[in-house]
């Protein structure tokens, strides 16, 4: 029959994980549900403008964010337990974790920090070179005022020859050099007939600095010197332009000079980063850092810079373009404050600052750059070494679970010789041994539970066999009544009782114990039991035939022609059984046996006790009588006699044959004893001998407790009437 569409249905959405079954499961999906619904209601509103539709999107867009957040741990949730199910990929992930990811962030961090440091060092050429210019116009400069002050006399300059200077080097080719006595304007020399700087008022002592004059750049020096009371000032200024740029980026790239636009302001404290951008006339002094925060402010204006020189190009495969950009400190000629700025951008190549850096270092350069290029392919190969060196070992590690688990498969599936190839000598190997050593005790084990299972219905069928051995069925005679009763320690009992009707006024008793427990015992007892009921059955022995039974031994045929017809007599059966067991059974194994036959009509037992426990004749008026004739136990030596004697029964006496599992059974107070069978026997005398049998059994099981029955429990009770 084919399945309903309804039934494959549900079996696809089972499978695909619905109804969900995690409480997160469910609210994400309830929460969906929600959005959904407010989101077509929203909609809804729009449509029929309806005024709440604005409130419902602000619960749509805050169910859609909580929506997000619980699909996604489901999500991790799932990919969590699909795809991190197998150890392997539980290990990748965790080499990621501790191996692969700090290795990326380590990576990413100093390509970074090489990145930064590379562009730190791109705008410190820069810089350096600003401050070099500095330098020596400072140099320069401290020259021709130590010139102009030893040419000068009164208040007139003397005449300094600089225009012939700019003439033979060009890097006086635009520089301006201006003289000042006592604050009256002495000197002007301009390449291009610039009017000379304003002498400022924050001046106190030499100045060296970038300042911005009539909104243009320069680098500016000034020097002060006493002459005769006065001061003397002079003041060198070299234009930071294109021209000064063009110098700078020689043999190292395209540098941009942003000269305004740029505002350094002070915030303090309490007042928000967000502040007006002051002006570049603005005539306050410039704050300490400690005194509050400062902030750069790039205005509104986009930058407009002066850009000289060219991006090189790469010279191999690497080659990566630096930008960087820094902020130069501009002073204000007029005012004194640097809240304006200059900025700084350079573009290089990592190769030009690789020659910078190393240009210092001459002929010892080929080799730190050998050493760092050897440390880059050591580093290389012993992260790749540490790559194989896990691999392998995440390799062994999986491979030997994989094969615990493969093996866990076969044993649940019963295949017990299945066996794990050990292949290494770790910690791993040791278990995947355990393993091996597990399956085959439990395959051992098994077959000896099979084993002891066919034992064990061998011994159902053999303690069902040794049941029917015993008389089920006792033909009690007129002045005798009669009841047995076996209780095995094991499955199989070794103990023997049997009762034999002879005509209707003689009965043969039998009671015996057989060495060992078990089916050795359970054997001999049935061949006990079979050899009684076969001499007495076919009335074999006579008393008065020992001789003959001696001299017969040799041949079992002429002994049981020539007994013959004989009467039955305990004492002969005793002397042919223990032939008998002497000739097939080991020497170890013999048996105790008692043998009786009642007569009716003369109320007496004729017996022989082949060293068993004396049966007792327990009289009315409370009397005891062992029953001792006999000889020594059955089937040890052979050739052996035995006695046979006789005993009368009076109307209520009682016949009481045991073995010795009744009166050996021992707890803290010792052994039950025979005492206290005689004295539980005469207590209740008048009672049944079935009950008796019962109270018997249960006075034992009392004293043994807990305890396990130590052997077999056989009771044989006659009484005569």
């Amino acid at each position: 029959m084919r399945a309903r569409p309804s039934i494959l249905l549900h079996a696809k959405l089972m499978q695909l994980g619905w109804p969900p079954r995690t409480r997160v499961g469910r609210i994400a999906f309830f929460v969906l549900a929600l959005d959904i619904f407010l989101f077509i209601l929203e909609k809804l509103f729009v449509f029929f403008r309806v005024s709440s539709g604005t409130t419902l999107g602000g619960w749509v867009t805050f169910l859609t964010f909580i929506c997000g957040l619980l699909f996604s741990w489901l999500l991790i949730q799932w990919l969590r337990e699909k795809m991190l199910w197998r150890l392997r990929n539980r290990l990748i992930v965790t080499y990621i974790f501790i191996g692969v990811i700090p290795l990326i962030l380590l990576v990413t961090l100093s390509a970074t920090a090489f990145y930064l440091f590379a562009g730190q060092f791109a705008t410190f050429i820069v810089t350096t070179g600003l401050k070099s210019d500095l330098g020596a116009l400072q140099a320069a400069n401290s020259a021709i005022a130590h010139d102009v002050a030893g040419g000068m006399s009164g208040e007139t300059g003397a005449s300094i020859p600089l225009e012939g200077l700019r003439q033979r080097d060009p890097n006086w080719k635009d520089r301006q050099v201006s003289a000042y006595l006592d604050g009256k304007l002495v000197l002007n020399s301009s390449p291009y007939n610039l009017p000379a700087p304003v002498l400022a008022s924050f001046l106190k002592n030499s100045f060296e600095d970038i300042v911005r004059d009539r909104d243009q750049l320069y680098l500016r020096v000034v020097q002060r010197i006493d002459l005769r009371g006065k001061k003397l000032t002079v003041i060198s200024s070299e234009p930071l332009d294109q021209h000064l740029l063009e110098h700078l980026a020689l043999g190292l790239g395209e540098i941009t000079l942003y000269p305004r636009g740029l505002t350094l302001q002070k915030l303090d404290q309490g007042q928000s980063s967000k502040g007006t951008r002051d002006a570049e006339n603005d005539s306050a002094p410039r704050a300490k850092k400690s005194d509050g925060e400062y902030v750069l402010d790039t205005g509104k204006e986009p930058l407009t810079g002066i850009t000289a020189g060219t991006v090189p190009s790469p010279t191999r495969t690497g080659d990566r373009l630096v930008s960087f950009a820094t902020t130069v400190s501009v002073v204000n000629w007029d005012t004194g404050n640097s809240n304006s700025p200059a900025a700084v951008s350079v573009q290089t190549r990592l190769s030009k600052l690789y020659e910078r850096l190393f240009a210092a270092l001459g002929e010892f350069a080929p080799a730190i750059e050998f050493l760092l290029l050897f440390m880059l392919i050591a580093f290389a190969l012993i992260e790749l070494i540490a790559l194989i060196i896990g691999v392998g070992l995440t390799r062994t590690i999986t491979r030997s679970v994989a094969s615990l688990y493969q093996a866990t498969q076969r044993v649940n599936r019963g295949d017990l010789s299945h066996r794990i190839a050990v292949k290494s000598k770790d910690q791993l190997a040791a278990l995947e041994t355990s393993f091996n050593s597990m399956t085959e005790s439990l395959e051992k084990l098994l077959a000896e539970q099979k084993e002891k299972q066919r034992l064990e219905n061998e011994l159902v069928i053999a303690q069902e066999v040794q049941a029917q051995l015993f008389p089920r069925e006792i033909s009690q005679l007129e002045s005798l009544e009669v009841h047995g009763f076996c209780r095995p320690a094991r499955t199989v009992s070794g103990d023997y009782y049997d009762f034999l009707r002879l005509n209707s006024h003689k009965l043969t008793l039998a009671v015996g114990d057989i060495s060992g427990k078990g089916i050795s015992a359970a054997l001999l007892m049935a061949t006990i039991h079979s050899a009684v009921r076969a001499y007495t059955l076919e009335t074999v022995p006579s008393a008065n035939v020992p001789m003959a039974l001696q001299a017969g031994a040799g041949s079992g045929l002429m002994v049981a022609s020539t007994l013959q017809g004989l009467d039955v007599s305990p004492s002969g059966m005793l002397s042919l059984l223990n032939h008998q067991l002497y000739e097939s059974t080991p020497s170890e194994k013999y048996a105790t046996l008692f043998l009786g036959v009642y007569d009716g009509i003369s109320r007496t037992i004729s017996y022989s006790n082949g060293g068993h426990l004396p049966p007792i004749i327990i009289g009315r008026d409370g009397s005891l009588r062992r029953l001792e004739a006999g000889g020594m136990v059955v089937g040890l030596f052979d050739n052996l006699t035995f006695e046979e004697g006789t005993a009368q029964m009076k109307p209520g006496d009682i016949f009481l044959a045991y073995s010795d599992g009744v009166t050996e059974p021992e707890n803290d107070f010792g052994e039950f004893g025979e005492p206290r069978l005689i004295d539980l026997v005469r207590e209740n005398q008048d009672m049944s001998l079935v009950r008796i049998s019962e109270l018997v059994t249960a006075a034992v099981d009392d004293w043994i407790g807990d305890h396990e029955q130590p052997d077999d429990i056989t009771l044989v009770l006659a009484r005569a009437r």
